[in-house]
């Protein structure tokens, strides 16, 4: 089964405990930094829509990407009744198209970890370079390899609540720098009856340095990198890092 075909279903009540609120908050003074405070905005692996949603109460006009036809769907169904439009478009973030240019890129929840080859990231970063406007800015996060090494690797995690359970389970191999995830999530369906789905992630585990050597490749210009969602500077303890990169080229044409 791929990646969140059956957690799609019970992503949002497991994931609750992301700060959504505080990352948009974050997101949106470090895009007003750069002068961007509304327009066209792309989310990368934008799942069911947290982030879109908020984003787009904030004054944005979301376009997301997600290569998961059940998280879309999901996203699809919650924003029927929001007073604002959404567009979702079924792709690949390796392969993205758009009709035109945007004035910033996100994307959060480690998204780019599910590259799992440099030369594919490479190549999300050359898109996200083609398709901000001049100047646009783009702003990721990503866990770095000591948090998949040092922190979560040969690490089970699991949680039980009372229509839903997990077990989540992580296994980092060092040489190949992959963080394999296997998840069992136990969904009620009936008073005492629970169905079991069970799938793989796999994650790769990238260092800051090379974040910036990709970045800079693509064409992309290196901005700033944050310990996680705050002005602080990254570190080697990082755990998650935010990432902020500006267009480069189409001005100087």
């Amino acid at each position: 089964m791929s990646a969140y075909e059956s957690f799609a279903r019970v992503y949002d009540e497991l994931m609750d405990q992301v700060p959504y609120d505080t990352w948009c908050t974050f997101i949106q003074e470090e895009l007003a930094q750069h002068g961007i405070t509304g327009g066209l905005s792309l989310e990368l692996g934008c799942g069911t829509g947290k982030m879109m949603e908020r984003m787009a109460a904030a004054g944005f006009d979301m376009i997301g990407v997600d290569s998961s036809m059940d998280m879309l769907q999901i996203a699809m169904e919650k924003s029927q009744d929001l007073p604002y439009s959404l567009l979702y478009l079924l792709q690949d973030m390796r392969e993205f198209e758009l009709y035109g240019t945007v004035e910033s890129i996100v994307s959060i929840c480690d998204s780019v970890n599910y590259i799992t080859e440099p030369e594919d990231l490479l190549e999300v970063f050359r898109l996200v370079n083609n398709y901000l406007d001049p100047g646009g800015i783009f702003l990721f996060d990503f866990n770095t390899e000591h948090k998949y090494r040092d922190s979560i690797g040969e690490r089970t995690i699991a949680e039980d609540r009372e229509d839903v359970s997990f077990i989540w389970y992580n296994e980092y191999d060092e040489e190949e720098h992959l963080n394999y995830i296997d998840l069992n999530v136990f969904v009620r369906e009936e008073e005492d009856l629970f169905r079991k789905y069970q799938e793989e992630h796999v994650q790769r585990g990238y260092t800051l340095s090379e974040m910036k050597e990709l970045i800079e490749n693509s064409g992309l210009v290196f901005l700033a990198a944050y310990d996680d969602y705050t002005k602080k500077p990254a570190t080697k303890e990082s755990e998650r890092i935010v990432i902020v990169a500006r267009e480069q080229g189409k001005g100087e044409q």
